[in-house]
């Protein structure tokens, strides 16, 4: 047999043993994607498609890799993963069917129980290794590095969340493109990006070999600008009309941009008669996006719209409780509830302060309490004290619902009343620093009890009432801004 062929066929049997050793789900998602390209000098070298699938690779199967194959020539002294273009696969696939047919009724090329041997050698290899710096690498230049903190595992999710999230599961999970494009919006530092980046790892790491592509406009638009300029215009429609998934993050920032809305129009209508997912993000709905043309308007409603609304006081306590845990640390309930209370801002901030706070801690060797918090995050506290008066919410709440201010106060308990009354109650816990009876003695001198029974009702009521809930959003929306 010929030495190309012993080598495929050696490459099929550590094929057939990874196999039986890591199960079918393994080898289909991380090494049926591997392609054998060549051996010298006691190094075989191996092919994968892309930069992720090397490093997975390299990480949980690299040492078993090269056992197996010392131990089917123990001239081997090194396994080299080396990221190859698709088409120099292709080649390496059909000179390895040439091989197989040429071994003809001997079958020496292929071990039993294995598949096919991929490559016949030196050949193939050849025409592998020399693109090896300029192939499907583009992918990984193109792609804004994955933040690993950022999985769905790692997600809190609440009410104010709950739909997006489940959203982006679906997109991550679903064989066929279930909604096309799927598009997200909300504040700073509500969790847009880490779902983003949550969705493109659990793509890469179900089926390595789509090509995902995860991006922020700006750099979309920069791309273009530098095909425009360098005359390479072809290169870059290819590059991302090739895509699996687009994923770009912060639309907003080509609105006003009519060059390159075209362009990202024109990517749009292509990746969508592919039947290709892609995933936008931006601050505002398409409806409400300022300087974008009205046919790219009604291109990103066409799918699934999903909002994430500003967090609770629960999902921020929960996010604190779930980051506490995750840098293993000990803090105390009453912290975390001060902390819940009092950074509104957005998520990203919250977390930021916990950090910091635990770090003050470890490093100066005091223990976490609510005075350290107020020390140490003197300055984040003061950013977000809340300027929300409960004289305000009293008002905004009663023209809402179209009673008189004076209601109130009054002791009236009419259904028409007493609901818009609970909704202030709940708003002035929520957005004020304001003590229970404080709050309580701004209602008619109320009870302190009442004001909580106001608090737990409304949140029972919004559970079930989607009107109800919209309504608190809309208030608190125009209450914040």
């Amino acid at each position: 047999m010929e030495r190309a062929e012993v080598r495929s066929a050696q490459w099929a049997r550590v094929r057939g043993r990874l196999r039986a050793e890591f199960g079918d789900g393994v080898f289909r998602s991380w090494i049926k994607p591997m392609t054998f390209v060549g051996c010298d000098a006691g190094t075989v070298r191996i092919g994968v498609p892309t930069r992720f699938l090397r490093d997975r690779v390299s990480a949980q199967y690299g040492d078993r890799l090269r056992c197996l194959w010392s131990e089917e020539d123990d001239g081997v002294q090194e396994v080299d993963l080396v990221v190859v273009s698709a088409m120099a696969l292709r080649t390496a696939e059909e000179e390895a069917r040439k091989a197989a047919q040429a071994a003809g009724a001997n079958g020496e090329a292929t071990a039993a129980g294995s598949e096919p041997p991929q490559a016949n050698g030196h050949a193939a290899a050849t025409s592998a290794i020399r693109v090896v710096q300029n192939e499907d690498d583009w992918i990984d230049t193109l792609s804004a590095p994955l933040d690993e903190r950022y999985t769905f595992e790692n997600f809190v999710s609440g009410k104010p969340n709950e739909f997006a999230h489940a959203a982006c599961r679906r997109a991550a999970e679903a064989e066929r493109v279930p909604f096309n494009p799927l598009f997200l919006y909300g504040g700073v530092g509500l969790g847009k990006t880490h779902l983003m980046h949550a969705i493109a790892w659990h793509i890469r790491e179900r089926d390595p070999r789509r090509r995902v592509v995860y991006l922020s406009a700006e750099k979309f638009m920069y791309q273009f600008i530098r095909a425009v300029r360098f005359r390479d215009t072809m290169a870059f429609k290819e590059q991302f009309r090739s895509v699996h998934v687009l994923m770009v993050d912060d639309v907003q920032f080509i609105c006003g941009r009519e060059s390159t809305q075209e362009e990202f129009f024109h990517t749009f209508n292509a990746l969508i008669d592919q039947n290709r997912q892609i995933i936008i993000s931006a601050d505002k709905s398409p409806a409400d996006l300022e300087g974008l043309e009205e046919r790219m308007r009604s291109r990103l409603g066409w799918g699934l719209v999903a909002d994430i609304h500003p967090t609770t006081y629960e999902l921020r306590h929960s996010i604190l409780e779930a980051k506490a845990d995750q840098m293993q640390v000990k803090v105390p309930v009453q912290v975390l509830e001060f902390l819940a209370a009092k950074i509104t801002s957005n998520v990203r901030e919250l977390e930021g302060a916990l950090l910091r706070l635990t770090a003050h801690a470890d490093l100066v060797g005091r223990p976490i309490s609510i005075d350290t918090a107020q020390e140490v995050l003197r300055d984040v506290l003061r950013a977000n004290d809340r300027k929300v008066t409960i004289e305000e919410i009293q008002k905004r709440v009663a023209e809402h619902y179209n009673i008189r201010l004076a209601d109130m106060h009054s002791p009236r308990r009419a259904r028409a009343v007493a609901r818009p009354r609970q909704v202030a109650m709940y708003l002035a816990k929520q957005l004020t620093s304001r003590s229970l009876p404080e709050i309580g003695r701004k209602f008619g001198g109320r009870d302190h009890t009442t004001v909580m029974h106001a608090v737990r009702k409304i949140e029972e009521l919004r559970a079930g009432d989607n009107g109800l809930s919209e309504d608190i959003d809309l208030l608190r929306r125009m209450l914040e801004n």
